[in-house]
């Protein structure tokens, strides 16, 4: 007990004038105290200083402990790979590196796989879209991945299925052709959930825009040489279909979006050209057996929708716009 009451004493006294650094502690060699312990640097302050100083002296001590921190190479290497980790953390639903590393390497696998920038944008917008918004944890971005690229090259491609899978497999990716129809079906499911509703105006826009784009294909298909006994040469025809496309404008103005929302646009149409053809001085030039020849809709169709026509507009012969 004398003994250690004398120790105590003798470390009271001691001015802790004398120390030296041994093994990362700083010890006092005359009474044997440990000053500080882990010290990397000798100008470092104690902890309990940066309490006492204000805030401003309190971070400009932190920035410069991590600065001289940063010149130690293993505490350097560290730090890199925190921050990787941090940026791949933040940036793993925006990154599309990884993505594009093997639409390349498909590119190069020669089974004829020809992707452009634009193309590569598409796919890219595509899956970091599902990537942020509808994903789950359970689920393999990977596959969701190459079924979106397929999606998006399938119809523009010479490339069968088992060739994409056959490659895709070589690369490394486990994947067969159920497990990529599987995906595709997640990927339509998913993004028919979250589209956008569309409103009225814009879906009657819509059904009407595809209306006038058949009318004119089909009314194209019409050979002149199966209506040449009525015209005096072929730029009179020319003239009258033009003169038909501009009656459609006029009559779909006329007719509500509710009158049309559940109606086959298509033999809507084959109705329309007929109708139309019923406004002209001669009745007889669009028939509806020459009607049927090019829409692919039976004369019974065709008749039944001209009917529709004269009950939200009237007799054709009448017609006022």
């Amino acid at each position: 007990m004398n003994n250690k009451r004398k120790a105590e004493t003798e470390i009271t006294k001691c001015s802790h004038k004398n120390v030296k650094q041994d093994s990362g502690f700083i010890v006092c060699q005359d009474c044997g105290l440990i000053m500080e312990d882990n010290l990397a640097f000798e100008d470092t302050v104690s902890s309990s200083d940066f309490f006492t100083d204000s805030q401003r002296d309190y971070e400009r001590r932190i920035r410069v402990s991590d600065s001289k921190a940063l010149q130690d190479p293993v505490i350097k290497e560290k730090y890199d790979r925190i921050k990787t980790l941090e940026k791949w953390f933040r940036d793993y639903k925006s990154d599309f590196t990884e993505q594009k590393k093997t639409i390349e390497l498909l590119k190069t696998h020669g089974i004829g796989l020809n992707i452009d920038n634009v193309k590569i944008q598409e796919i890219k917008d595509r899956y970091l879209k599902y990537n942020k918004y509808h994903r789950h944890n359970y689920q393999n971005m990977v596959i969701i991945f190459l079924a979106i690229l397929w999606m998006q090259i399938k119809d523009t491609t010479n490339i069968r299925v088992e060739q994409f899978i056959n490659a895709s497999s070589e690369l490394g990716h486990k994947i067969n052709k159920k497990m990529l129809n599987n995906a595709m079906l997640k990927v339509k499911r998913t993004e028919k959930i979250f589209k956008d509703k569309k409103s009225t105006k814009e879906l009657e826009n819509e059904i009407k825009s595809r209306i006038k784009i058949v009318f004119q294909k089909d009314l194209n298909h019409i050979p002149y040489d199966k209506v040449q006994e009525f015209f005096n040469n072929k730029m009179e025809y020319e003239k009258i279909k033009i003169n038909m496309l501009l009656l459609v404008d006029k009559i779909l103005n006329k007719i509500s979006y509710p009158q049309i929302q559940s109606l086959n646009y298509k033999a809507f149409t084959a109705g329309l050209i007929y109708y139309i053809g019923q406004t002209l001085d001669n009745k007889k030039i669009f028939t509806q057996s020459l009607i049927e020849s090019t829409s692919k809709f039976s004369s019974t169709t065709i008749r039944k929708k001209y009917h529709l026509l004269i009950e939200l507009l009237g007799d054709p012969q009448k017609l006022v716009l």
